[in-house]
């Protein structure tokens, strides 16, 4: 919640200091770049640019923080998505300001193609990465009950050992998160390292819309998972209390 709200506020104060305050050492790279590169480059407008991308992305983190700080439940896979989207557009539409690629008129220079692929390819390369690490935070939980342990599957999983597991309970709400410290969370589900205020630092893997859940300790660490839907966390349940009495 609050980081999204501080994130949202970086963005705003990044396009006030730019577009506004026309400091322009913040993307042209002040005294690294050489008088000639800076004398190529329409750098006045590369900062509305910058500035215009800063107000729209800062705007919509603020905006769902306060949604969440609100009691709403959002998904902040849209502010995303639309951050990636919106980095790829600056990324293109600033090169149109690069004289060295471009002329005045906005035509290609001949042979400037190569040095316009180069930042698309890396910042595509990165969306991608990104988009990938999306869609396995978004999947369900799986788990396994191997003959060594219990295996939680996917990001951030591990096995846990049948010595070291007890405490093991059944909970029809989770506890109170304040800070996400590892993890990764795509709207409902949670996946990774939070600290709670009743528990401390626990590992969640769950669907927070679809209870209950499982909590179990495990050596130091506190474990909180469920399943895709509340018969076959339940089942999860009995089949692990079963395991431990063994």
């Amino acid at each position: 919640m609050w980081l999204y709200i501080i994130i949202g506020v970086v963005f705003i104060v990044l396009g006030l200091a730019v577009h506004v305050g026309k400091m322009y050492f913040l993307i042209s790279g002040g005294s690294i770049l050489r008088r000639k590169r800076k004398a190529n480059l329409d750098v006045a407008k590369i900062a509305r640019l910058v500035g215009i991308f800063s107000y729209a992305n800062g705007g919509i983190f603020l905006l769902m923080g306060i949604l969440q700080a609100a009691g709403v439940r959002v998904s902040m896979m849209p502010a995303f998505i639309f951050l990636m989207a919106s980095s790829l557009v600056l990324t293109v539409m600033s090169q149109r300001y690069d004289y060295d690629i471009f002329d005045q008129h906005g035509r290609l220079r001949k042979g400037a193609g190569k040095k316009l692929a180069v930042p698309i390819v890396i910042l595509t390369a990165t969306i991608v990465f990104v988009a990938v690490l999306m869609f396995f935070s978004a999947q369900d939980t799986e788990v396994s009950f191997l003959n060594e342990g219990l295996e939680i599957h996917g990001m951030y999983g591990d096995v846990y050992a049948w010595e070291t597991i007890h405490d093991v309970e059944l909970m029809e709400s989770l506890p109170r998160i304040e800070l996400r410290t590892n993890g990764s969370a795509l709207g409902s589900k949670l996946k990774g390292h939070f600290r709670t205020t009743e528990l401390g630092s626990v590992k969640l893997f769950v669907d927070a819309d679809v209870p209950p859940f499982i909590y179990f300790e495990a050596g130091d660490d506190r474990v909180i998972f469920n399943l895709s839907d509340e018969t076959e966390t339940k089942a999860a349940y009995e089949k692990l209390k079963t395991q431990l009495e063994l």
